[in-house]
């Protein structure tokens, strides 16, 4: 049942070293506070029983409560919405400004220090008397991030999580070492308190301008973060202190894993889903999570359509429903049978119908390379590159000039969280440095479901340079629908970790993550990957020097060299999923 809902704005909440920030508190009506009320100081031993409460008014139930935390601003109409919702159901929400953003004092440092304040606020707001102790987390992006730091550092009263989109380790999506260009709009709308206007910039000049490390001053804002990034240009200690993916062995709660196969943040999702469970320290939180990917972008179940293209009615789902039910077991106690459920949620393109799976990546997948062949002209759509199941023997290499100030495109909005979509690449595979091999259409449906995978051996006539691919679906009128894409920079061939040049005509095989999908080619289409060596500007452009990452101005062109021959057998490692799931719907 529905109850009414009051809201308290502007309530503020301790950290441990003094910094209050800023709150609205939804709570269903009757269970109320006092504006005046003031918080306790927690720190890491903090218990609810022993901190010091704040004046409430008496005689109210108490309710389990869910923390959103956000540097994009607490009172936006869908915090208010969310807030309502959840209130009404029950439940105490609590929509947090971090650190140094909205009406919070502080300093804003993405990510450093997320944990602590995170631990702090769950702790104080468990302390309170109008909760029951059990609070949960939620919300989307870095939203959706800081609930992962938060959770590594074990507040005794958080119970479940529902990270949303939620960005990986910081080399995972970006595998350049560097920001991409698009970054530093995102630290142009959070560089002061409040958010600022982005569409005063005029973008595509921004992006294009070098060095990179002076790029914050081509927008006409210095930004201090900005130039650091380019300090820790590899996987150093300042980054690990951030990242959590190899740490879900100390996080022992039930998650919600939500994202859309064309949210551009999607890779952390599927792997957060699949590490939780294999490595999470009990039984019950392995068993525990709940993957869901929909066919959505950064902003999941808002709308049928990505970009241009509609996945039909089925796309939308009772997304929230979802979140409520997840909640009302691990928060209130329900035996609602959310922990019977089959754990994993996918819609699968291209039939545009959702499944319910056992695991992810699913047990049944035929990982099945598709072999990349032609007689030395695979330049664009008009050449000969082809894709089979027949592993090459001798054949001609592909070679392509690839030319830092002519980037090949990354087709995507230049301010938009929305990094790209199923878009028409056909344009693209019109040019002579983009190789473009396509298998001959198809006789029957092929299921696509779970990680890609590209073997490439190339050489460049570069110390570093780089090289991306990417798989469509290309349509009987030709049209390129981008599935899924990866890249690799070379000095970066060994590990995150481990940068080293690569010593020029060397051949080298490179292993290219393209993330994941779920398409199914339907009869009449083809397979086709293209090969390149920039993707502008959702990486930015490698200039094919050996000089420090993000202080050079100097672009050189390099000769790429693809081969696919006996001993270096090219190829796309496609999640092959044969026949129908027992359970599908």
């Amino acid at each position: 049942m529905e109850q009414k809902v009051k809201t308290y704005w502007g309530v503020r909440i301790p950290m441990r070293d003094g910094v209050q920030v800023a709150a609205d508190v939804y709570l269903p009506q009757g269970v109320a506070l006092d504006v005046s009320s003031r918080g306790v100081t927690p720190n890491e031993e903090t218990k609810a029983s022993s901190a010091e409460p704040g004046r409430f008014q008496s005689g109210t139930d108490r309710v389990p409560a869910i923390v959103v935390r956000t540097p994009y601003g607490r009172n936006t109409d869908g915090h208010v919405d969310q807030g309502r919702y959840f209130a009404a159901r029950g439940y105490a929400l609590i929509v947090v400004d971090v650190r140094g953003r909205g009406d919070s004092e502080g300093t804003f440092v993405p990510y450093r220090g997320e944990g602590k304040d995170g631990y702090d606020t769950i702790e104080w707001v468990a302390a309170q008397p109008w909760c029951t102790g059990q609070v949960g987390t939620l919300g989307g992006s870095y939203l959706g991030r800081i609930q992962w730091l938060t959770a590594l550092h074990k507040p005794p009263h958080l119970k479940a999580m529902i990270p949303i989109v939620s960005p990986s380790d910081p080399f995972v999506e970006w595998p350049t070492g560097t920001p991409d260009p698009m970054h530093v709009c995102w630290q142009f709308l959070t560089s002061d308190r409040m958010p600022q206007n982005i569409n005063q910039v005029n973008w595509d000049e921004v992006y294009t301008h070098l060095p990179l490390i002076t790029m914050d001053e081509a927008a006409g804002r210095k930004m201090p973060l900005w130039r650091e990034l380019f300090d820790h240009c590899y996987l150093d200690e300042w980054w690990k202190e951030v990242c959590y993916q190899n740490r879900f062995d100390e996080i022992d709660l039930p998650v919600m894993h939500i994202s859309g196969w064309y949210d551009d943040e999607q890779i952390g999702t599927p792997l957060n889903y699949a590490g939780m469970a294999k490595s999470a320290p009990s039984e019950e939180a392995r068993r525990a999570g709940r993957l869901i990917m929909g066919p959505w972008g950064h902003n999941v179940n808002a709308s049928t359509k990505v970009g241009a293209l509609d996945f039909g009615p089925n796309a939308l789902i009772d997304l929230r429903g979802r979140q409520l039910s997840f909640f009302d077991h691990w928060l209130k106690g329900e035996q609602n049978g959310v922990d019977e459920e089959t754990p994993v949620s996918i819609f699968v393109m291209g039939k545009n119908e959702w499944r319910q799976e056992a695991e992810w990546p699913l047990a049944r997948t035929k990982y099945t390379p598709m072999y990349f062949h032609s007689n030395g002209n695979a330049n664009s759509r008009f050449g000969d590159g082809s894709l089979s199941p027949f592993q090459p023997d001798q054949e001609c290499v592909d070679k392509y000039l690839y030319d830092p100030a002519h980037p090949v495109p990354f087709l995507t909005e230049p301010t938009s969280s929305q990094i790209g979509g199923p878009d028409d690449y056909s344009a693209v595979h019109r040019r002579d440095d983009v190789l473009v091999y396509s298998s001959e259409p198809l006789k029957d449906e092929l299921e696509v479901t779970g990680p890609v995978k590209v073997e490439l051996y190339a050489a460049t006539s570069a110390s570093d340079t780089d090289f991306m691919a990417q798989l469509h679906d290309v349509w009987p009128n030709g049209y390129a629908q981008r599935l899924c894409d990866g890249m690799v920079r070379v000095r970066f061939r060994k590990g995150m970790d481990q940068p080293e040049l690569v010593e020029p005509g060397t051949i080298v095989r490179y292993e290219i993550d393209c993330w994941n999908t779920s398409h199914v080619f339907l009869p009449g289409h083809r397979i086709a990957v293209h090969i390149t060596s920039s993707a502008f500007p959702k990486y930015d452009r490698n200039p094919n020097t050996d000089e420090p990452l993000g202080l050079t101005a100097r672009f050189e062109t390099a000769e790429q060299t693809v081969f696919h021959d006996a001993e270096h057998p090219s190829a796309i490692i496609l999640p092959v999923i044969p026949g129908k799931a027992p359970n599908e719907q």
